[in-house]
């Protein structure tokens, strides 16, 4: 524990960064900081996002649906770069007054709809193009509690034990307990549901897989926070058989890559605008290689 309490003033003043990955994208108000028109490429759909976990489970949404054969699930994705603030550009604020990826503005309606947070995205596509939602009462409905659950959950894993494990100036022991302790009880919660359905929702894979998967799926599977073995995630082996199920499908292979400028090289798909740009990507790799 600390030497020295903080003691929180009557009233609290935004002062000064409080350190830490993202301190100089912080604030404590919303709208935009600097003007600049969102691009708009040919596609009905237009994914503004990065590839962070949140945006990960809208482009493997959007792969899965390609891969089904729906055309008109087609799109651009452009990279927002959160820790340049991309995020605060005045058309961004236009698509999510929320600031945050991934946002999406569909473009096959008059006038375009905008639709954001990943949970509102997945629930868009599923039912506009009829797919990874069930259709029978009792699997629709347990599909919508684990993508809520997964809403609700995430945030203390990603906003809780992340940033206090990864990310803060500090190490400081409570929060870290605090949200380990949290982290570990989401798995269990996990584990049990997952020993007795192959999937979330049932035995379909749907979106409260797609929305699942890359924070709890990539938790298991150690990319996240570099934390496997202080949370010891192979105790977990029905969390960890779902993820690596999910993690052989080649639309979340290929989504796994859309928008992502970090980890594996291999990996990294920095905008996608034609389905072809994975071969480009792979060929330009295999050209260097030469």
């Amino acid at each position: 524990m600390s030497d020295h309490a903080y003691v929180p003033p009557r009233v609290w003043k935004w002062e000064e960064p409080s350190g830490g990955t993202f301190a100089s994208i912080n604030r404590p108000v919303a709208g935009p900081t600097h003007d600049k028109a969102l691009p708009v490429g040919r596609h009905p759909l237009q994914l503004y996002s990065m590839g962070t976990p949140n945006g990960v489970k809208v482009t493997v949404m959007l792969e899965e649906l390609l891969a089904l054969g729906h055309a008109g699930a087609e799109y651009d994705a452009w990279l927002i770069r959160i820790g340049d603030g991309d995020q605060f550009g005045s058309g961004f604020v236009e698509v999510n007054p929320n600031s945050k990826i991934p946002a999406l503005m569909d473009h096959s309606v008059n006038p375009p709809q905008r639709v954001f947070e990943s949970g509102a995205i997945l629930l868009y596509l599923a039912e506009k193009f009829g797919e990874f939602l069930p259709d029978g009462y009792a699997e629709r409905t347990e599909t919508l509690s684990w993508l809520f659950w997964q809403m609700g959950s995430a945030p203390y894993l990603g906003g809780g034990f992340g940033h206090f494990y990864a990310y803060a100036p500090e190490k400081l022991e409570y929060p870290i307990n605090r949200f380990a302790m949290e982290a570990k009880r989401q798995l269990d919660v996990l584990e049990r549901r997952l020993a007795e359905s192959r999937y979330l929702g049932g035995d379909t894979y749907s979106i409260a897989d797609i929305a699942n998967w890359p924070w709890y799926g990539q938790l298991v599977l150690g990319r996240l926070y570099d934390a496997g073995e202080f949370l010891q995630v192979q105790e977990y082996r029905h969390v960890l058989r779902w993820a690596q199920e999910i993690d052989s499908r080649p639309a979340v292979q290929r989504g796994r890559m859309v928008n992502r400028t970090f980890g594996e090289p291999e990996m990294q798909l920095h905008e996608r605008h034609d389905a072809g740009d994975f071969e480009t990507q792979t060929q330009d790799r295999l050209d260097g290689e030469g």
